[in-house]
């Protein structure tokens, strides 16, 4: 190594944290080079300049984090990349830096160790190969080893604790033992440095995921749990901090066996927690009874849904939630009390942490929260201090959600009238939350939001509140959002689908008129206020009467012409801020449009699609329809506007298809890709067989989509899915595809997931129902839509052996949905009445028929008629003379 060479790296390194932007931008660039140039020798010299005590701290530093950053990645597939390359360096060079680093760890002055983020960042890389074996050992030599420095305890520390946050929990999991010494050793009160004890709390917290088998035996869970009580009660803030958040996750991974410990140590320490002054300790105090309360809720539906399937539950509540109650509440309102004078609505304190914690405990706990809540909101909803005011509403707002309904309905009257003068309130602080309440009525107990006495007074207060702060006016927005489903869902529909008048059919052009001014407020950027307008006008307009159609025809009109307006303005934005801004409007737009084109008759549609056609084309060709979310949005507007017109829509293809092809293209940005997947199956529904000229194009891209091993996941059962759609369009002209598409859709019946990872089992569930449409699409595509059953069926026959092994697979599932059952009774419907027969014995085997004797009995109408359909199927093949051989 010239020693040359090494300075210069040193000087480089000192500038990378220079305040002159020249030197910096001129260091990173030589970094970036040497990177590139000769990648072995550059980490190697960063191991060897992290390593050498003589160094200046900053250079130190500075070669930790480059060596670190071409170690690791936020991104998760630069990441794989970089362990990759890692691990493809030779052995000699890999020990050579290993042992650096190793050597470096307690030797720097500065905090946290850089040298301990490289360790952790390579052990990331090798320990899930079975390689650097003889680390974890070394690691805890380190922290047991009363010759150890504090600073080498500390870094050994955080080394472990980035190791256990960053791998998977299972490579883990035969060192856990070990692991778990190290990290008590250094957490005991008789260890003096309170930085060694702070590393090895945190330490602890990122490891509670793999040491399950430490805590099933009760002696060792036993010692963690003392150790972690005492560590609650340090003097240094940050250890009590990282310790009570170890309480909250061991509660929530180990709850089965917190009762020995909830009395005497966990219940008294949380509670002073709750009331400490430090916001810090307060928040993981709260934290702790919420994340009670949302396991008691979980193991309540447990025990309901094991009821149900008349087992007894996996795991029981022992309440804890409950007994607390009578002394969390009177903390909590306190709580509710401390607002923060900024508002900061990203800013997590402790009197926003109490209002979740008490939505919790009242969902937990029912109507036991109220005599514990409603005295404090009786005596404090008119106190002459803003902040017990607010506090008061907050803790109302709060409980609703757990209430029975005859208690809720008449608190919720009671109160209309305070609830509505507290919209006119002097604090803003107070009419904000008395707007959110509303918020939280129209959507918990909305019978009392429309009731005739207060709908007027009410709606006045609301439309008032329109013109308020911004963060009252968005909240009055999403009481509106509510508003218009109450009002609709209590509206009398008689023999139609849509009632001919509502609650608040006088209201409502003036209610609209208010929404579209709010959303053209110069302040509408802020606290979203412009995004809740406009979905407060889309929910008002998708839940409108029939007496209120000239308002929604004029609203359609309105924001036809502000696209048309805002497309115009596309060539005069510079700023990216700017650019940011007009992305979103555009987005917001589309979204409008849909819901005022949802509502728009058969007979109007035809007459402003040109228009709105002529727009999204401009938008798709524009800069902004380059943007994911643009593109998304859009799309979904055509797909609504081809929801509208049906056939009508054939004349707009031929200009529409290049982007929908561009659409289906854009794998970087799946949600699009998913986008222009759904509204392609859209257009084959629309135009039946007229979508044929553009099957070609449409097959192939779709194909090139499946054999892309980098597009998302999710992208894949829309595909299969549209196949379906596709076969059903064309019917027999299906048939020159048949081939290709069947191959794809065989090789997806047989892919298998890891049945650990509940995120995949749930992806093959879609995909398998994807497939399984994909089958009956084809099928029916081919059969015909008249009586006779078409030749071009028999293609399918020699695969049906296949597609009923793997209705059965499927129907065999413990994971099996109801989807699954719906899509499967009717595919065995369409078997029977296409193949006859021939396909009985396929399909008289126990998996099938005891499927759709349990769709028989589904809670979904479609399900179960499918199900009763394909048994009449079956018994009628059943009573037909045999066929001769």
């Amino acid at each position: 190594m010239h020693t040359e060479t090494t300075l210069t790296l040193i000087q480089i390194l000192e500038k990378t944290v220079s305040p002159d932007r020249n030197e910096l931008e001129a260091a990173e660039t030589y970094l970036d080079h040497a990177a590139v140039t000769n990648f072995t020798t550059f980490i190697k010299m960063l191991s060897d300049v992290l390593v050498a005590g003589g160094n200046s701290q900053v250079a130190r530093m500075a070669a930790g984090l480059q060596l670190k950053n071409h170690l690791t990645s936020k991104d998760p597939t630069l990441k794989q990349q970089y362990q990759q390359r890692w691990l493809a360096l030779p052995e000699d060079i890999r020990l050579y830096i290993k042992k650096n680093i190793l050597t470096a760890i307690g030797t720097e002055n500065s905090r946290p160790s850089s040298a301990a983020q490289c360790v952790a960042y390579v052990a990331v890389a090798e320990l899930p190969v079975g390689q650097w074996n003889d680390l974890i050992p070394i690691l805890v030599e380190n922290v047991v080893n009363a010759q150890s420095t504090e600073l080498k305890k500390e870094a050994t520390l955080e080394a472990i604790g980035y190791i256990c946050q960053e791998i998977d929990a299972e490579v883990l999991t035969e060192q856990s033992n070990p692991i778990l010494t190290a990290i008590i050793h250094g957490m005991r009160s008789i260890e003096t440095s309170n930085h060694v004890r702070l590393a090895a709390t945190q330490a602890l917290l990122n490891s509670l995921e793999f040491t399950k088998a430490n805590f099933d035996k009760e002696n060792e869970r036993n010692f963690i749990m003392e150790v972690v009580c005492e560590a609650t009660q340090s003097s240094d803030m940050r250890i009590s901090v990282a310790a009570l958040q170890c309480l909250v996750k061991i509660l929530s991974l180990y709850y089965q066996y917190m009762e020995p410990y909830m009395g005497q140590a966990l219940f008294p320490i949380t509670l002073e927690a709750m009331k400490s002054d430090v916001d810090e300790i307060s928040l993981q105090g709260i934290e702790f009874w919420s994340n009670v309360s949302d396991e008691e809720i979980d193991l309540a539906i447990e025990e309901v849904e094991a009821a149900e399937a008349g087992r007894p539950p996996a795991r029981t509540s022992r309440f804890y939630a409950r007994g607390a109650l009578q002394y969390l509440a009177p903390v909590l309102m306190q709580k509710l009390t401390k607002q923060d004078d900024t508002e900061d609505e990203l800013e997590w304190n402790p009197s926003k942490a109490a209002s979740v914690c008490l939505m919790l405990l009242s969902n937990c706990c029912e109507d036991e929260v109220v005599p514990h809540v409603l005295p404090f909101i009786n005596s404090n909803i008119k106190n002459e201090n803003w902040r017990y005011r607010e506090a008061a509403l907050m803790a109302f707002g709060s409980i609703l959600g757990g209430l029975e309904a005859n208690t809720l309905k008449p608190l919720v009257e009671k109160a209309m009238p305070t609830l509505i003068e507290a919209m006119y309130d002097s604090s803003v602080a107070v009419r904000d939350t008395a707007a959110w309440t509303f918020g939280r009525i129209c959507e918990i107990v909305p019978e009392a939001a429309i009731n005739e006495t207060y709908l007027k007074p009410l709606l006045e207060s609301l439309v008032n509140g329109l013109k308020a702060e911004p963060r009252v006016a968005a909240n009055v927005c999403w009481a509106f959002t509510g508003l218009a489903e109450a009002a609709y869902e209590a509206a009398d529909c008689g023999d139609s689908n849509q009632p001919k008048t509502y609650c608040m059919s006088k209201y409502f052009d003036f209610i609209v008129q208010r929404l579209l001014e709010t959303t053209d407020r110069q302040d509408a950027a802020q606290h979203n206020l412009r995004s809740a307008a406009y979905e407060a006008l889309m929910e008002m307009v998708k839940n409108s009467p029939t007496d209120c159609y000239v308002t929604v025809q004029k609203t359609t009109m309105v924001i036809l012409e502000r696209l048309q307006q805002v497309l115009q303005m596309e060539n005069h934005i510079s700023s990216q801020a700017d650019r940011s801004q007009f992305n979103d409007l555009q987005s917001l737009l589309c979204a409008t449009l849909q819901s005022v084109l949802r509502k728009v008759t058969p007979e109007d549609a035809p007459q402003i699609s040109d228009a709105i056609m002529t727009a999204l084309l401009t938008m798709f060709a524009g800069n902004a329809g380059k943007a994911g979310g643009v593109q998304e949005d859009a799309l979904m507007a055509v797909s609504t506007l081809v929801e509208v017109l049906g056939e009508g829509f054939l004349k707009y293809m031929d200009a529409f298809k290049r982007y929908l092809y561009v659409g289906l293209k854009n794998h970087q940005e799946y949600q699009v890709c998913i986008a222009a997947v759904g509204l392609t199956g859209d257009i084959c529904r629309a135009l039946k067989s007229k979508v044929l000229p553009y099957c070609d194009e449409i097959i192939v891209l779709l194909l090139e989509n499946l054999g892309d091993p980098s597009i998302h996941r999710s992208v894949k059962p829309q595909i299969l899915s549209v196949f379906g759609d596709i076969a059903l369009s064309i019917g027999p002209d299906f048939a020159k595809y048949f081939d290709v598409v069947m191959q794809m859709l065989l090789q997806a019946s047989n892919a298998q997931v890891d049945r650990n990872d509940y995120d995949m089992v749930e992806y093959l569930g879609e995909l398998r129902e994807s497939v399984l449409e994909a089958y009956t699409g084809i099928i029916q595509g081919l059969k015909g839509s008249t009586g006779e059953v078409r030749s071009d069926v028999a293609l399918v026959e020699p695969h049906v052996p296949a597609i009923v092994t793997f209705m059965m697979q499927v129907a065999c599932e413990p994971e099996r949905t109801d989807g699954h059952m719906s899509v499967i009774a009717g595919l065995t419907g369409d078997l029977c009445t296409v193949f006859g027969q021939r396909v009985l014995p396929l399909l008289e085997t126990r998996p099938l028929l005891d499927l759709l004797q349990a769709a028989r009995r589904s809670r979904t109408p479609r399900t179960k008629a499918l199900a009763n359909w394909a048994t009449k199927e079956i018994r009628k093949l059943k009573h037909q003379t045999p066929l001769t051989s």
